[in-house]
């Protein structure tokens, strides 16, 4: 039995999507208009912020996150360095001095204890990022008096303490490239905030500075989402709870058949509804074990091997000395295991068998 990675398919969605297509296609109205502006409204309630503004992706959400929550050239921003490169791309395209922080073992996120060690009085924001789809504690974060951008891109449907994310720091951003737990068919991305002030800044932002078309009073992006792709996540929106809670019975199977018997899995703070974006674990040996179960026909794959303290483009920000031992540490033994919510019990068992072989 050959186990995916991605245990996901939009086949079943596929039809509804042609549809939702073709009207707007027929509409003639591509650029932002009522598609992108009935998304907005609709991802904003979702997650419980007053305001969603869609753009072009991830990456860019955060730039323009930061420009609006006031972040300038100079400005230093506070991000884990075990996360996807863009978190800290993001930072350093607007101008802005990334400074990395550690993360705690147990869950891969930061911590109030680990950003503190970073703080300077040239701190401007920090970017908490929800890792793997477990919500950071952004409310511990609050002490420190600084604007909080959640890096949502792996935790659409998540929740911490009763709150999604996406509605518990300044503001939060998203992605919704295609891998994505709320996926589009390209590219895409969006910013959650309840803040009125920062969510006016950011939809100049993504109009090149502009309100009306005619006044640019800053230098902003060409970052809107299409209306194609609002469409699509129109329409696979009143899925994601029912895909977060099969990624969650999945994970649940995983401990049920044994699993933490051979590998560390990942850990789920209390009041944390993991999104389980990807199901990470943990072993001394995460390469020996990945191509052990390539060898069962198990996919498994590490992803953050180099952290991006480490990245040849991020020397300027990470002085000489600068130690993340924890960073280091999940960077050598973490890797992702099947997940989706397609993955049978039957493929549980296998990934379980598997590890157990593999780790002997």
């Amino acid at each position: 039995m050959r186990v995916p990675l991605f245990a996901t398919s939009l086949e079943p969605h596929l039809p509804a999507i042609a549809d939702r297509l073709g009207e707007v296609a027929a509409s003639g109205k591509y650029i932002l208009g009522p598609e992108v502006e009935a998304f907005e409204r609709e991802f904003a309630d979702y997650t419980g912020a007053r305001h969603c503004i869609g753009v072009a992706n991830g990456t860019e959400a955060i730039s323009i996150a930061l420009r609006a929550a006031g972040v300038e050239r100079g400005d230093e921003v506070v991000v884990p360095s075990f996360t996807f490169y863009a978190t800290a791309e993001a930072v350093a395209a607007i101008g802005a001095v990334p400074v990395f922080c550690d993360v705690e073992a147990d869950t891969m996120c930061v911590s109030a204890r680990t950003v503190e060690t970073a703080l300077t009085e040239r701190t401007k924001a920090i970017v908490p990022v929800h890792l793997f789809g477990c919500v950071a504690p952004v409310a511990e974060l609050r002490r420190f008096g600084l604007p909080l951008i959640e890096d949502a891109a792996q935790a659409a449907g998540a929740e911490r303490d009763g709150a999604r994310a996406g509605a518990l720091g300044d503001a939060a951003t998203f992605s919704f490239f295609p891998s994505k737990n709320l996926p589009c068919l390209g590219d895409g991305g969006a910013i959650t905030t309840s803040d009125d002030d920062l969510a006016a800044g950011a939809r100049r932002l993504r109009f090149h500075g502009s309100e009306d078309k005619a006044t640019f009073t800053e230098v902003g992006y060409n970052s809107r989402l299409d209306s194609l792709q609002a469409a699509v996540l129109r329409t696979l929106l009143p899925e994601l709870d029912g895909w977060t809670a099969a990624r969650g019975e999945v994970a649940a199977a995983y401990d049920a058949e044994g699993l933490g018997d051979h590998v560390a899995p990942p850990h789920v703070p209390d009041g944390v509804r993991h999104a389980y974006h990807l199901y990470v674990a943990r072993h001394d040996d995460a390469e020996e074990l990945r191509e052990a179960l390539a060898g069962h026909g198990v996919a498994a794959r590490g992803y953050y091997r180099v952290p991006v303290h480490r990245q040849p483009a991020m020397a300027p920000y990470a002085p000489d000395g600068l130690e993340l031992p924890v960073t280091d540490e999940l960077a050598r033994t973490h890797l992702a295991l099947p997940m989706g919510p397609e993955l049978e019990r039957d493929q549980v068992r296998e990934v379980v068998a598997a590890c157990a072989s593999g780790s002997t």
